[in-house]
């Protein structure tokens, strides 16, 4: 540029204040729009909404605040020096949800595909040290095709400064990662370093290597739904908690599990005035639960009738179904539920069962959400795929997280708590602070048909009738040792309860347990099973 160039330029250049206001008004008018009409009649035609209307939906309308919002990238090379778009490609701010305050950043698909070069990057290291400084969630909004290739190995660590911050706030605030387009290589490790994962089906993907990559070393065929899409990670993988059909009600639902969240591991979770009487008797139970253990039931339908207008919001609801794992209301103080579900495998506990309550509690334990554990669990999954998967190993994941957990834990026996499933889910002798059962609970070692099978073996053998023998051995065992106040009398059981009075009794012994307070003992960390 000449002399007499940068005079004309300089002469171009606003005089006076609201000449300057204007220009500022005009940049911020580009970067709100985004790159073009085009991309974004592009984003929406696959069924997606922009970084910005996604933003408008989870937080409380007129309260975002963007930070560095004109921000562009320095880099060069490839044509990069050439394309310099403000924001680089991810939105970063705060606003409120339900009015308390809630950070976030969504990535804009329409520029560099969402690519995370190095700006992109400082931007979202910047807003995670800004929620754990402040102490309120942090929301992730993915749509990005990975690391931007044109910047080389400074996009590469970009990621590592998210892991690592992903890490540093586990545990202190709530993280959420919603999955709303591709998500493949390093950065699905973010997602997995959270608290809970969104998809969203058809539109969204998760994968460390894509299906061309799959079929060259393997030869497998398999589209990218197929192999990582929302219905795969939330039925088959367990790396999505919660799957939904479009956006909109995805994005809701975010809302409402930040509604049942504290702002951080200081806070206790939020209370709200119930309408739903707390000493509402609950009659329906005594059909609900069949005495005859072998028989099945629905424990949604139990959980339904003791929380807060049957209102509760399920996590992992699609895998590992035989264990259920939700969030919900009892007199109007959130707590977390962890319950058998006889309908899938009888409730057995097995590998995926351990692993999703494991976290689940421990998700809990980190803020200040009271534990309720509802047992009808004959045992640990047997065979040959579980014990050389690691059942011991996953089991003992849950095991530990119970006995580490510090929060408020209340345990009710409804029918079978059998051998070492039983201790594993928060029995008294693990430290549960409260432990109830209904009149129709069987508490032993095993059911009763096997352990007369095993303990008058020869008796039967013996016998004339050695059916007949067995049948009065299996009667002789239940009632000496299997009937409902044996584990009462021993103090295993502070009290054998109607089961009409369930929630107003656990709402009492919640309000009772909620100044608990407990010291784990000085220690850098636990080394938990993996």
């Amino acid at each position: 540029m000449t002399v007499l160039d940068e005079t004309e330029s300089l002469a171009d250049e606003p005089a006076d204040a609201r000449g300057r206001v204007a220009e500022l008004q005009a940049i911020r008018a580009e970067a709100l729009r985004g790159p073009s009409d085009k991309a974004t009649a592009a984003q929406h035609a696959k069924g997606k909404l922009t970084s910005r209307e996604r933003i408008e939906l989870l937080l409380d309308e007129g309260s975002f605040n963007e930070v560095e919002q004109l921000r562009r990238h320095r880099a060069t090379g490839f044509g990069l020096e050439a394309k310099k778009p403000y924001t680089d490609g991810v939105i970063t701010g705060w606003g409120t949800v339900e009015g308390r305050t809630v950070f976030v950043y969504a990535h804009d698909f329409r520029i560099f595909g969402g690519a995370l070069g190095e700006a992109h990057a400082t931007k979202i290291h910047k807003i995670m040290d800004m929620a754990i400084a402040a102490g309120a969630p942090l929301v992730s909004l993915n749509d990005g095709a990975g690391a931007r290739i044109q910047e080389g190995v400074s996009a590469l660590a970009g990621y590592g400064g998210i892991f690592q911050r992903n890490t540093r706030a586990s545990g202190v605030i709530p993280q959420i990662s919603v999955m709303l387009g591709p998500c493949a290589g390093g950065a699905a490790y973010s997602p997995a370093l959270t608290d809970f994962v969104f998809m969203v089906r058809e539109t969204s993907q998760m994968f460390i290597t894509g299906p061309d990559v799959v079929k060259a070393v393997t030869g497998e065929e398999i589209t990218q739904n197929g192999l990582g899409g929302a219905d795969v990670h939330a039925e088959t993988s367990g790396v999505a908690h919660f799957a939904y059909d479009d956006e909109e009600t995805c994005i809701a639902e975010v809302r409402y599990l930040l509604s049942m969240l504290p702002q951080n591991n200081r806070e206790n979770p939020p209370t709200t005035e119930s309408e739903d009487p707390a000493d509402r008797r609950s009659d329906v139970l005594l059909d609900l639960v069949p005495a005859d253990g072998s028989r099945p039931y629905d424990m949604t339908k139990v959980i339904e009738e003791l929380v807060d207008d049957g209102d509760y919001l399920e996590v992992h609801e699609r895998w590992a179904r035989n264990i259920i794992c939700a969030l919900a209301r009892l007199d109007g103080q959130v707590v977390g539920i962890v319950a058998n579900q006889p309908q899938a495998l009888a409730g057995v506990l097995d590998i995926e069962a351990s692993e999703k309550a494991a976290r689940f509690v421990q998700m809990c334990d980190a803020f200040n959400i009271p534990i309720v554990t509802l047992l009808d669990v004959p045992g640990f999954l047997p065979g040959v795929d579980q014990e050389h998967g690691g059942i011991i190993r996953h089991g003992a994941k849950l095991l530990y997280a119970y006995c580490n957990a510090t929060v408020p834990r209340i345990s009710l026996i409804l029918r079978k708590a059998y051998g070492g499933a039983y201790i594993v889910m928060d029995s008294q002798s693990i430290g549960a602070d409260l432990t109830y059962a209904w009149p129709t609970n069987e508490i032993a070692v095993m059911g009763a048909e096997g352990a007369a099978n095993v303990i008058f073996r020869r008796q039967i053998a013996e016998a004339e009738d050695p059916e007949a023998m067995r049948v009065r051995m299996v009667k002789e065992y239940k009632a000496e040792l299997m009937h409902p106040y044996y584990a009462a009398e021993r103090g295993l059981v502070d009290d054998v309860i109607d089961p009409v009075e369930t929630r107003e009794i656990l709402i009492r012994s919640l309000a009772m347990l909620r100044t608990k307070h407990a010291d784990l003992p000085s220690r850098k960390h636990g080394n938990p099973p993996q």
